[in-house]
């Protein structure tokens, strides 16, 4: 049996580097995006903030990190993401430290637009990541780089036991410090992907036009891609920055408690990442964003249910009834429709990289900043129904909703698309899903 030769030893090196930095960059990004859920809710006590300023605070960096997406993907393509990630980690731990120094809601808006570079990351490693490896395992790379989602869990894990010590200023302070750190690990153990190197050797053609990188935008299917991840990506994001307030509101836990359980619910809906993107490759992603659908429904469907007493009029006189979920009974409940969450954000990035491989950054980046607004959207519109409805599940009853929708677009798209086969035999392009 012959050994690798040096060359392809050398190539899965500098691809494991690659994605293992990849991912350690991004969970430490992650954290920093999230840095909200745990700060904003001592910064609400000390403001006197209504449930809406809170939703709008918590969804200000995501919002930022949502629309950099698709620029910084489109950059990523063009100059290498061993470069543009580098930057991007830099400028978000400026604002980050600067964050430390705010009194006013208004200068903490501003800060938090700072903050929500951070999440831009995203976009670089997906494009950067996706260049080392061939199609055939890019949707488990892709997978393990999601991982870093993780990084919710870091914040809601050490952000309580720092601010409950020294304040929620410095936590802002240590958490821009690893983002210098990890920028300055990342730059000296990473290096450029095959394209960008080719490019630079004479051996690729030169970039594409910016405007050039964007045509793929134009099909219908880009943006059913980003609807999928409005919900896969965007509801767990609303979901890690919002269930640390819900669980206080709702079960009346302390801020550390609920920041321990929030983890939980991250930690599987972030790590379980990698197995979706192994399920994509072996079953196809279309099947595994129909489970993903299908038990999320269930789950936000049984989640929406509100506390309530019922009497009913028995033989013998009224038969009071009492219901709601308990804290158990949620956080069980949580988890599995973190778990599937997880798996249909590897999904919905399996499509990509097969359908668009030329412009994973552009595609990439668009699909990431519509499921990255539904991060920033979310929380608002869950504060929002809050102060409207004064009913606490009304945030899983809007997520039953979107998730349905979700569901019946793909089925009907598909079936569209398997009508249309059956016409024209050729066009089997769509088995790629």
């Amino acid at each position: 049996m012959t050994a690798n030769p040096p060359a392809a030893q050398s190539q899965d090196s500098s691809s494991r580097q690659a994605l293992v930095m990849s991912t350690i960059a991004f969970t430490v990004c992650f954290a920093v995006w999230t840095i909200f859920s745990i700060i904003g809710v001592r910064i609400k006590q000390e403001l006197g903030l209504n449930e809406t300023e809170f939703g709008l605070l918590v969804g200000t960096p995501i919002l930022t990190g949502s629309l950099v997406r698709m620029v910084l993907g489109v950059w990523t393509d063009r100059y290498g993401g061993r470069l543009v990630y580098t930057m991007t980690m830099l400028a978000a731990a400026v604002a980050t430290f600067l964050l430390a120094f705010t009194h006013s809601y208004e200068q903490m808006l501003a800060a938090a637009l700072g903050v929500g570079l951070a999440g831009g990351s995203f976009a670089v490693g997906v494009a950067y990541v996706s260049r080392f490896f061939p199609a055939g395992k890019q949707g488990t790379a892709l997978g393990i780089f999601g991982v870093g989602n993780v990084g919710a869990a870091v914040t809601k894990f050490l952000a309580p036991l720092v601010l409950l010590a020294w304040g929620w200023q410095s936590v802002a302070l240590i958490w821009a410090a690893a983002l210098v750190v990890m920028a300055a690990v990342f730059w000296f153990t990473t290096g450029d992907d095959p394209v960008i190197r080719e490019r630079r050797a004479g051996k690729a053609a030169p970039a594409r036009s910016f405007w050039q990188e964007f045509a793929p935008l134009k099909t219908l299917q880009v943006w059913r891609f980003a609807f999928y991840y409005f919900f896969a990506f965007g509801a767990f994001v609303a979901l890690s920055l919002w269930l640390p307030r819900y669980l206080i509101g709702v079960y009346g836990f302390g801020i550390a408690t609920a920041g321990m359980i929030g983890a939980a619910y991250s930690i599987p809906a972030s790590i379980f990442r990698a197995y979706g993107g192994v399920l994509s490759d072996r079953i196809g992603a279309r099947t595994v964003l129909y489970w993903t659908f299908s038990v999320c429904a269930v789950a936000t469907l049984v989640l929406s249910l509100p506390s309530a007493d019922y009497v009913v009029r028995g033989i013998s006189g009224p038969i009071p009834f009492h219901f709601e979920i308990g804290p158990l009974a949620f956080i069980a409940v949580a988890s599995v429709l973190g778990f599937f969450m997880s798996l249909g954000k590897a999904a919905v990035y399996k499509h990509i990289p097969v359908h668009y491989p030329q412009s994973v950054g552009a595609v990439g980046g668009v699909v990431g900043m519509i499921g990255g607004l539904g991060g920033f959207i979310l929380p608002i519109a869950f504060g929002a129904l809050n102060d409207l409805t004064g009913v606490w599940s009304s945030c899983f009853m809007l997520l039953f909703l979107i998730v349905v929708s979700c569901l019946v677009w793909m089925h009907v798209t598909i079936r569209r698309m398997e009508r249309a086969a059956a016409v024209k035999p050729a066009s089997l392009s769509y088995a790629a899903e």
